[in-house]
């Protein structure tokens, strides 16, 4: 019976097949019948079945991890490149480039070693309490001695036990830690972490608030007490720090003070209203250590404003007679405008009305510097403040107001000393306002000029001030401030005003009026004059009939001239001249004959006047056809019209003469009747 090749194998024939004794690692494997399970019977690649029996280094290589994950590249070394067998029992299957495992560089295994791990051992981390990855339990070794393989790069798979901070921080020390050593941290930083340290808190060493006495730390096996990083309470400083105010304030400190420090107070945090006293107004603009002190321990009295403010008034602010506190004229808001109204000052000895209501408080309540008052005086303050006050100003609320001149300066320069009132501004102003005077026309009849008229309603300033247009310019020595001559000697008409009729009508003039202008004019206007027509008849021309009704202009051809805007002496525009020197004693010097000369025989030459009278043209009421024509109408000829004889000619005049008596001049003959 033939004897199979794999018995054969395994007999003595053994030895004749294997090029030697396997190493004592594999010294299972040896005899002829376990060739198959290293070097198979298919064919397949040696690198394959040993990973099928080495399982801990297949799993590495699928997850890419150590050294064999990169040798076991495409393309790389095989197994039994670097691990040779059949050396004998002895051969070490493990073969260092270096010279030994102590001299392998651990670059190769995907982890280098840095800082204090570079003088480690190698037993030190290669230790079955250190192998944690799954690739331990995969391993072929019978004992499960210690391995290269089966480490993890985690901080915690080997330095659990280290860890101080109880897991509590999480696995990846490495966030805050290197390989250089355990303190300091120097990866950590506290601005990512949920408190980032601001202000003061970043000088603060780390033990002062970690191993603080609030946190009750326990102390661990060496009776050292280590600090707790986690949890540590910070969502309200009140979780590290006293409450100064004792609970009188908001808890949340934050609300009110910054981590620069206790005594940097954020005010666009902080409310003032959770205090005591409230700030309003200017008191939100005032720094904390002008009432607080430099320290800001200080809590000052608040009760009245005299508390912290010297008295701006030096004891006049009274009320009734008794000291006020300075919030019963003022506000927080500011020390002007005062809370005084004018309703409220009529209460006071000075009422005020008109013009005076507008007035603003300190135009009469003048400033002077504190140190100029010697009424009243200052009470105790804190340095700073009481410094302040000797160099502030006093306002008087005691004001002298006798009489307009107490406050106001004579705006006349004495011009009205000797007048009436003795020279006092109320004589002629009222507290309505500097203008008008209260100096009414009415008054203005007691002076030496009336005014009448269109005077009347002329400003005051039109005759009376330095710029007054039109007129001679005052030779007044001084006016005063307001400019203005209060006595004039300017009474006559011509003082002012131009005379168009060139002194005609003057009291030497040719036409001589006893009263000169206001012979023939008033002071309500200059035209129409006040002649009458009963007046003119002290003139050459006597007014009759229907020249009556006749405006002057008719007859006075320079009235036609336009008027000038100003009569007065100074204008820049002068009326015309107005001479008024006609002739006009006759009809014919205004009216044109409608008769031509058939009238120029007779005695007067065919006067208008002969025949017509001035109440009217017709009918002609001086004429009498039987006195003053050849031809005397009697009869039937009374009856007559005087169209009926008096035709018109060609030209369309009427014809009065040369007309014939006879009768057939008119009268026609009238033809004879036949009979049949």
């Amino acid at each position: 019976m033939a004897v199979p090749m794999l018995a054969l194998c395994t007999t003595v024939a053994s030895g004749q097949i294997s090029p030697g004794p396997l190493a004592r690692a594999h010294a299972d494997l040896e005899g002829a019948g376990n060739c198959v399970k290293c070097h198979g019977l298919r064919k397949e690649p040696m690198a394959q079945l040993c990973l099928a029996c080495h399982k801990d280094v297949a799993w590495s290589i699928d997850r890419g991890r150590g050294l064999h994950a990169k040798e076991a590249k495409p393309g790389a070394k095989t197994c039994a490149s670097c691990h040779p067998d059949h050396a004998g029992v002895k051969f070490a299957l493990v073969a260092w480039p270096e010279g030994s495992a102590a001299k392998f560089d651990h670059t190769r295994a995907g982890w280098s070693l840095e800082g204090k791990h570079a003088n480690v051992k190698c037993e030190k981390c290669h230790t079955n309490a250190f192998r944690v990855s799954p690739a331990a339990s995969l391993t072929a070794r019978k004992d499960h001695a210690p391995g290269w393989l089966g480490l993890e790069t985690r901080c915690a798979s080997c330095h659990r036990a280290d860890d101080v901070h109880k897991n509590s921080l999480g696995e990846s020390c490495d966030k805050c830690h290197d390989a250089k050593g355990w303190k300091p941290a120097p990866k950590f930083d506290h601005d990512k972490s949920d408190y980032p340290l601001t202000g003061k808190h970043a000088d603060v060493e780390c033990d002062k608030c970690h191993l603080a006495t609030r946190l009750k730390v326990q102390p661990n096996a060496e009776g050292k007490l280590e600090p707790l990083f986690k949890p540590v309470s910070h969502k309200e400083c009140s979780d590290c720090h006293a409450d100064p105010h004792k609970g009188r304030l908001s808890p949340k400190c934050g609300d009110c003070h910054v981590t620069r420090g206790f005594l940097v107070i954020d005010r666009k945090e902080f409310d003032h209203g959770r205090t005591r006293y409230a700030l309003e107004g200017k008191h939100r603009e005032v720094k904390c250590e002008a009432c607080h002190g430099p320290s800001l321990k200080k809590n000052p009295p608040f009760a009245t404003c005299g508390s912290c403010h010297a008295d701006a008034h030096q004891g006049e602010g009274t009320l009734a007679g008794k000291p006020a506190d300075c919030a019963a004229c003022h506000t927080v808001g500011g020390f002007a405008p005062s809370t005084f109204t004018v309703a409220r000052h009529r209460s006071a000895r000075f009422v005020l009305h008109g013009k005076h209501e507008a007035v603003k408080c300190a135009q009469c309540h003048t400033a002077v510097p504190a140190r100029a008052a010697t009424r009243g005086a200052t009470p105790a303050l804190e340095p700073a403040t009481a410094a302040l006050a000797r160099s502030a100003k006093v306002v008087r609320l005691r004001v002298a107001f006798a009489n307009c001149a107490s406050c106001h300066a004579d705006a006349h320069g004495g011009q009205t000393a000797a007048s009436l009132g003795k020279g006092t501004c109320e004589a002629c102003h009222d507290d309505a306002g500097w203008k008008p005077s209260t100096f009414s026309a009415a008054r203005h009849a007691a002076l030496k000029l009336p005014l009448e008229g269109r005077h009347a309603a002329v400003p005051c300033a039109a005759c009376h001030a330095a710029s007054r247009r039109g007129l001679p310019p005052l030779a007044h020595a001084s006016l005063g401030t307001a400019k203005v001559a209060l006595s004039l000697n300017e009474t006559a008409c011509e003082s002012c005003h131009a005379d168009p009729h060139a002194g005609r009508y003057s009291t030497a003039g040719a036409r001589a009026q006893a009263t000169g202008c206001r012979g023939c004019h008033d002071a309500t206007a200059f035209r129409p004059s006040t002649i009458t027509t009963a007046a003119h008849a002290a003139f050459a021309f006597p007014l009759d009939g229907a020249h009556r009704a006749t405006p002057c202009v008719a007859c006075h051809d320079e009235m036609k001239a336009p008027a000038a805007t100003s009569s007065l002496i100074a204008a820049p525009l002068r009326m015309a001249a107005l001479p008024f020197v006609q002739h006009r004693d006759r009809c014919a010097t205004c009216h044109e004959s409608p008769h031509g000369d058939q009238f120029a025989a007779r005695k007067d030459q065919g006067a208008c006047e002969g025949c017509h009278g001035a109440a009217g043209w017709a009918p002609a009421t001086r004429f009498d056809h039987t006195r003053d024509a050849s031809f005397a109408l009697t009869g039937a000829h009374e009856k007559t019209p005087c169209a009926g004889c008096h035709r018109r000619d060609p030209k369309g005049r009427v014809l009065y003469r040369p007309l014939s008596g006879a009768c057939e001049s008119c009268h026609v003959k009238a033809p004879s009747r036949r009979t049949t």
